[in-house]
């Protein structure tokens, strides 16, 4: 069979699950019914709500006769796991660049890891149905990234799509009215990117990229046949270490759709899913039984910041979630980090408390999230990161910090990430609009982002990529927040809430169950408060005028699991249940507090 084997790489909101859409919907063989929404790859809760690839997937479609694998890939870096073994599977890339925004921060990362493989690599300008497009610019930023990241000259020299995913169109020049469908796109995928170039005769090597769970099946192990022909039945399982184990197939999947044809045979070179082996994982091996060669193992960027997850203490422990003991949580970690190779678990340093280290805040929030829709019930710490000791030196990991806000807002967002050791390497204006370049320590970004929104009116957009490990800039000399903090274990009344609102924000509303030395509001200065939101009017038989007069209660700071995590302090921790995500100090006491701090 006549096969290509693409991955579509892009900056995150660039288009990627969109154009995927489009191929399957204009492909020879995709007639099913039922698939007619948008997004259709994105078939996680989590995905849908936020608009996201958090997981990479698989499809294929026929054209031409030609069937071509295509791999949709996250665009966060956070999930730049994901990327990196993908590029395994694949022979080309089609890269994603918005036609107003050109090449953002994590263009840069995902067509790094394209170009570190040498694949070749077709560049599609996107979204030219916007009225303030400007494809010739975007192709020249487009084309000095690539010189930029040593791209090879072969590489540089890469054919140019223009599309609108959205409509489903795409051509050779940047004209829409002259765009009917998909077509060239396909085109220009089976004249540009090779066919695979494999030993069909060879002993077998099946390299596993990615692994699935199945209600039927079991665990699916999904790879490349990189070389001789796959077959049901038994292979030599050599895993990263090196050790090698007997095992056996049951079955043999290729993609086509959006679903898998079970095969006797996949030739070398076609994308696999296979069952029969439990416990496979990330970055293993299948071989051949009687000549067992081992592959190269993947090497996965290190993670940089780490959470501290541990049992719920609180007062409410075990009343909202299904799965509350640490036996139940360490079980869950193990079968994440079978899934997710760019995640480490280690033992934590207090009973039933694990430090779970990951690529960022938001790698780590959407594991969190995972657990909480499936019944867990736990508490998390300050993400931290992760420092080095190389030479006698202490390093950190620094980060690129990409912003656009409006002119007005520059002056506030420049000091804020100078107290945070943000050093400001590229500034420049455009239609009253600033785009900031900063080299940034990690530590100073987390926490930052709700900070950046009020500054810049939720008019800017923040991007990060992650640089590398640099020194240790020292103490970082961010104002910290202060808490209004519970007094007693109630039930919040408006009577209290209104005393309490005069302090600062609150985040919660009347009626809401709530214990002492629960977070319930941010103060207005930087210092932690108690206040009683429990406290009641009393009620007497004496009327005065103005009695039943009263300031209104102004509505309560929504806080989502992503806030929380960026509020919190370092004597603080999130309480996260399958219902609820409450804000506590570390020690409920007062008494307590006092004493840890002195």
């Amino acid at each position: 069979m006549d096969l290509r084997n693409i991955a579509i790489i892009a900056h995150v909101d660039h288009g990627k699950t969109t154009l995927v859409d489009s191929l399957l919907k204009q492909s020879e063989t995709f007639r099913e019914r039922g698939l007619e929404g948008d997004t259709i790859m994105d078939s996680n809760e989590l995905e849908r709500e936020r608009g996201i690839t958090i997981f990479s997937k698989n499809a294929a479609v026929m054209y031409d006769g030609v069937k071509i694998n295509i791999v949709d890939t996250p665009g966060h870096a956070d999930f730049g796991g994901e990327v990196e073994r993908i590029m395994n599977l694949v022979d080309g890339a089609l890269l994603l660049v918005d036609a107003k925004e050109g090449p953002m921060p994590q263009t840069k990362f995902v067509l790094k890891k394209a170009i570190e493989a040498g694949h070749r690599i077709i560049v599609v300008i996107n979204k030219i149905d916007k009225p303030d497009a400007r494809p010739d610019w975007v192709l020249d930023q487009t084309f000095d990234l690539f010189v930029h990241l040593h791209a090879t000259d072969e590489q540089t020299d890469f054919p140019v799509i223009y599309a609108s995913a959205k409509q489903g169109k795409a051509g050779l020049e940047a004209n829409l009215e002259t765009m009917t469908d998909i077509k060239p796109l396909f085109k220009s995928v089976i004249e540009n990117i090779a066919a695979p170039k494999v030993d069909d005769n060879g002993p077998l090597q099946i390299s596993v990229a990615n692994v699935q769970y199945d209600s039927y099946k079991g665990k699916l192990a999904i790879g490349r046949v990189v070389r001789g022909v796959a077959k049901p039945g038994p292979v030599a399982w050599i895993n990263r270490d090196g050790v090698m184990k007997p095992a056996k197939i049951n079955h043999i999947m290729t993609f086509m759709g959006m679903g898998r044809d079970e095969v006797q045979a996949a030739q070398a070179g076609e994308i696999v899913a296979i069952s029969g082996i439990p416990d496979i994982n990330i970055g293993e091996t299948l071989a051949d039984i009687n000549q067992p060669d081992a592959l190269p193992v993947m090497k996965i960027e290190e993670p940089t910041v780490k959470m501290t997850f541990g049992v719920n203490t609180s007062p409410f422990a075990g009343k909202e979630g299904q799965f509350t003991t640490s036996r139940n949580i360490s079980d869950r970690l193990q079968r994440e980090l079978q899934n997710d190779v760019a995640l480490r678990v280690e033992t934590g340093t207090s009973d039933g408390s694990f430090e779970v280290s990951g690529r960022g805040e938001l790698h780590l929030s959407i594991l969190i999230e995972k657990m909480r829709r499936e019944g867990f019930e736990l508490q998390v710490s300050r993400p931290r990161v992760i420092l080095k000791e190389e030479n006698g030196e202490t390093l950190e990991p620094y980060e690129q910090v990409s912003i656009e806000v409006p002119e007005n807002s520059a002056g506030a967002v420049i000091e804020q990430l100078a107290k945070r050791k943000g050093e400001l390497k590229d500034m420049k204006n455009e239609n009253g609009i600033a785009f900031l370049e900063f080299e940034a320590p990690t530590r100073g970004l987390i926490g930052y982002r709700s900070r950046f929104i009020t500054d810049t009116k939720g008019l800017g957009i923040m991007n990060t990529l992650l640089l590398g490990y640099k020194p240790f800039a020292g103490e970082l000399t961010a104002l910290p927040h202060g808490s209004l903090i519970a007094h007693e274990s109630g039930t919040s009344l408006t009577y209290g809430l209104v005393n309490a609102q005069e302090r600062g924000d609150l985040f919660i509303g009347p009626a809401v169950e709530v214990y002492e030395g629960m977070v319930v509001g941010e103060n207005a200065k930087a210092e932690d408060m108690v206040v009683n939101v429990c406290k009641e009017k009393k009620l007497s038989n004496m009327r005065s005028k103005g009695d039943g007069a009263a300031d209104p209660l102004h509505p309560a700071r929504q806080i989502t699991l992503e806030t929380a995590i960026e509020y919190i302090g370092d004597d603080e921790l999130v309480e996260v249940t399958p219902i609820n995500i409450r804000m506590r100090k570390r020690f409920l006491k007062e008494f307590e507090r006092r004493r840890a701090n002195a």
